[in-house]
């Protein structure tokens, strides 16, 4: 009963969200409040349960980075590089797309994919106010660019760190294993670009010309601001890197450099503090809670078993199951949630296959991974971009984002396919 119930609720939160007639932040507390409520979870489970509980290492990881964001943002570094942008495309839009793309997929093999776009978008927004563009495409391509990217390494994405973890796998794995196929990803996703987004490069010679004369140096307004926060962000950016030696967590690096740079800089808190996107936090808050109930009632645990049973112990089939099965699963649920619930069912499905068996990981990583562009709540990188877009006077709907998100998860996910059968089947 208790199982059916959470489900009911879910589904139903998921359709308000969806048809977006109610803030999906207030539909993620009522589905989290009618949760608790029935006792289908309880204050143990959604607070302080690892497993059914809200991930506050990805909670204060977003709060660390945005604050993180906010104080750099008053040093005018944000226009630099959107003014530096967009001389080196021209004032091509389609160039300048490729451009953004491939930086943000190249950042989000290095810092986790979450914090690229909160450093990306606020670039992104002024240079398509430069040039007279709408930001909505370049903010979908980057996102999804994100989650690509950051399919290539251990740090890239939160559900790598977690399959890392259970699988004993290391950075090196990640890239040996799945950079190859990330890089051919990147080169298919920027020529769906030009067909998805065709009538958005609309090219303005006087606004490019007006670009190619400015000088990006100008745009720098706290010189002394401007190295205390690229420091601070360096340590943090090698704190995340080197994650498998120091051991910390990045949500305590997100946080520990907020805390330094707030209090080492003329900044005040109030100012710090002013563009953290509260109701993005929130969302995430809920929506945890929401999927924990799933996952305390069995709900996640018994579909993800359904799908091992199915395969037979066939691994070419196991494989493809997982892959296919994590990347629906994924664009339904946050994919955080869905690995945390689904790698211990991987790990027994490895230990039956023997070494062979390691290609599950990677299909696992690769559904996950890619399976969260296809919606807007598919990954958290997708609900942290459409916050700051609906801050910044563009919102983007859900079946806007979906309408190109299910597109690029079919065509990347099919390319993975081949992929895992030619190497390791």
């Amino acid at each position: 009963m208790a199982a059916a119930t959470a489900l009911v609720i879910f589904v139903a939160a998921y359709a308000l969200i969806a048809t977006e007639k109610i803030h999906r932040t207030a539909v993620a507390l009522g589905g989290a409040g009618l949760m608790l409520l029935l006792h289908i979870t309880d204050a143990e489970a959604a607070f302080f349960a690892e497993d059914t509980g809200i991930d506050w290492n990805v909670i204060f990881l977003l709060l660390g980075m945005m604050v993180i964001v906010s104080v750099l943002r008053q040093t005018g570094v944000f226009e630099y590089i959107a003014i530096w942008a967009a001389k080196r495309a021209r004032g091509r839009p389609y160039r300048l797309l490729v451009m953004l793309v491939l930086i943000t997929a190249g950042a989000s093999a290095l810092l986790d994919n979450v914090t690229t776009v909160l450093l990306v978008a606020p670039v992104t927004f002024l240079v398509c106010e430069r040039l007279a563009l709408r930001p909505e495409p370049y903010l979908i391509a980057e996102v999804m660019a994100s989650n690509i990217g950051g399919t290539a390494t251990l740090v890239g994405d939160p559900p790598n760190i977690i399959i890392a973890s259970r699988g004993d796998l290391t950075f090196n794995d990640f890239l040996v294993h799945l950079a190859p196929l990330v890089a051919l990803l990147l080169i298919v996703f920027c020529l769906l670009c030009r067909w998805m987004f065709r009538s958005a490069f609309r090219y303005d010679p006087d606004r490019a010309a007006e670009v190619m004369a400015l000088e990006e140096k100008e745009a720098i307004t706290d010189r002394r601001l401007l190295a205390q926060s690229l420091a601070v962000l360096g340590v943090v950016i090698a704190a995340f890197v080197l994650h498998p030696v120091l051991h910390y967590e990045p949500s305590v690096v997100a946080l520990l450099g907020a805390g330094l740079l707030v209090a080492a800089t003329r900044v005040t808190t109030e100012d710090a503090l002013r563009e953290v996107e509260w109701p993005t936090l929130v969302f995430f808050a809920g929506l945890f809670v929401m999927v924990g109930g799933l996952a305390k009632t069995g709900v996640i645990a018994d579909v993800s078993k359904a799908v091992a049973d199915a395969t037979e112990g066939r691994l070419g089939l196991a494989a493809m199951v997982l892959l296919w099965g994590s990347a629906v699963l994924s664009a339904i649920v946050d994919n955080i949630p869905y690995v945390a619930t689904m790698s211990p069912i991987v790990a027994d499905l490895v230990q039956q296959h023997g070494d062979a068996g390691q290609v599950l990981w990677w299909a696992l990583a690769l559904g996950a991974d890619l399976g969260g562009n296809a919606t807007a709540v598919g990954a958290s990188a997708n609900v942290v971009v459409l916050g700051i877009a609906a801050r910044n006077g563009t919102p983007i709907s859900f079946w806007r984002f979906t309408k190109y998100g299910l597109v690029v998860t079919l065509v990347t996910v099919a390319l993975a396919v081949p992929y895992l059968w030619l190497r390791y089947l």
